[in-house]
């Protein structure tokens, strides 16, 4: 539907009769329901068949809104000061009249206020936070145009707010705002170099880059569950470039069924491999990630290989994603090409 006065009408009628509506925000298609309803919610997760101990993110107007929910601390008022509306999310201790279910039953919650123009009007027009996750089946690639929530959710929800293709294309950065120090549990477009610009300092959780160790709890999206994933078998190739072309070569030369994802510059002009161009850097990368790893599906795709990206700034969020989508299925190139003996 058509994000306009009627379909934001229509869908503000929608949330509040408990049920569900997909909208556009500057970084994915989001899910929504009402987020004081606990039975709405609990629809989310039986919609996209997502886990019960995966948190959602409650999406506000502003740090009003977000006070509604959370107890609101002076390391998140900076932040949220410098970076709302936008794609960043804050965890605080969620009040007692947030339903469990919001936070998958964690003491915190995660809130954001976003910059889409569509999302902003949805909330306004509902007077209440929507709780939120990507609008997609969970575990696969989040979704960047309404198409991609038609074709993962037609049938499991009433409404979708048509609003294009989003900006942003990765998922909000998740920073825990709790302490004193910002501590990034899910990387995104506002880096920590940028977090550190106005905290003073900022952490990286090392959880970013590694699974969750069994009953590890996830303050989180993103963080415990297999994410992002096509249905391609997906592997990360990582190590010196020279290294990285030949475990490629070997590989993936020839094959009909297998694409070779990576940077424009890197192995854009490599004979023999199906070359699909991430962009000239990491934010064209985020931008296209999930676009590519759905037409993969779409054309029957087998194997992705995906040429790591450095994880500097929005690089982070990128590797961070394709990690998680591999399952951490990773060949350390260079090492590779020495243990062959320079086969490979």
């Amino acid at each position: 539907m058509r994000p306009d006065d009627l379909g934001i009408f229509m869908a503000a009628d929608l949330l509040r009769s408990g049920g569900l509506v997909a909208f556009p925000t500057e970084t994915v298609y989001g899910l929504g329901a009402d987020v004081y309803n606990e039975s709405a919610v609990a629809a989310i997760f039986d919609a996209k068949g997502r886990p019960v101990d995966n948190p959602l993110i409650a999406h506000v107007l502003n740090i009003s809104g977000a006070r509604e929910c959370g107890e609101w601390t002076p390391l998140a008022q900076i932040l949220a000061s410098a970076f709302w509306p936008g794609p960043l999310t804050l965890i605080v201790q969620r009040k007692q009249h947030v339903p469990r279910i919001v936070s998958a039953g964690l003491s915190t919650i995660a809130m954001r206020a976003p910059s889409h123009p569509v999302a902003r009007a949805l909330i306004a027009a509902c007077g209440f936070p929507i709780a939120a996750p990507s609008a997609n089946r969970s575990g696969r690639p989040s979704p960047t145009t309404a198409a991609h929530v038609m074709d993962d959710l037609a049938g499991r929800i009433p409404l979708i707010l048509d609003g294009g293709p989003c900006e942003v294309g990765l998922e909000s950065t998740v920073v825990d705002a709790t302490g004193m120090c910002p501590m990034v549990l899910r990387p995104g477009a506002i880096t920590p170099q940028m977090l550190a610009t106005v905290a003073g300092e900022c952490q990286v959780a090392d959880s970013v880059m590694r699974q969750l160790e069994e009953g590890e709890y996830a303050p989180s999206p993103g963080m415990r569950h297999k994410h992002y994933a096509p249905t391609a078998r997906l592997t990360l190739v990582e190590g010196e470039d020279e290294d990285v072309k030949r475990v490629l070569m070997t590989l993936a030369k020839g094959q009909r069924d297998t694409w070779v994802l990576a940077l424009d510059q890197e192995l854009s002009h490599t004979e023999g491999l199906r070359f699909k161009s991430l962009g000239k850097d990491a934010g064209e990368a985020a931008h296209r990630l999930f676009y590519l790893l759905r037409q993969a599906d779409e054309e029957g795709v087998e194997r992705i290989f995906v040429k790591a990206l450095s994880p500097e700034g929005v690089g982070l969020a990128v590797m961070n994603r394709l990690a998680r989508a591999s399952g951490f299925d990773i060949i350390h190139a260079t090492e590779a090409y020495k243990e062959s003996e320079g086969r490979i």
